[in-house]
């Protein structure tokens, strides 16, 4: 649980509910590193943005390759997503 103030699905309404929505339909759930922007629409809708950019468009690297990248750079830093 994250100690920051988050939206929770009940509490979650309009763009916020929608963008819950998608992630519950992609992973099964909505992982606390979307709750955490969760009171900021927005800035979340941003991020996902920029994810999906990073590790889905065009690139001279391989989906596979991006993400040995990720969690490479995910043990580095001690961080668990």
């Amino acid at each position: 649980m994250t100690w920051i103030r988050t939206i929770s699905d009940q509490e979650a309404r309009g763009r916020l509910r929608s963008l819950f929505a998608a992630a519950r339909k992609r992973t099964g759930r909505v992982y606390n590193i979307v709750r955490a922007m969760s009171l900021n629409p927005p800035t979340l809708q941003a991020s996902l943005s920029l994810y999906r950019g990073v590790m889905f468009g065009k690139s001279p690297l391989s989906t596979i390759q991006r993400e040995m990248l990720a969690v490479v750079v995910s043990v580095r830093n001690r961080c668990h997503y």
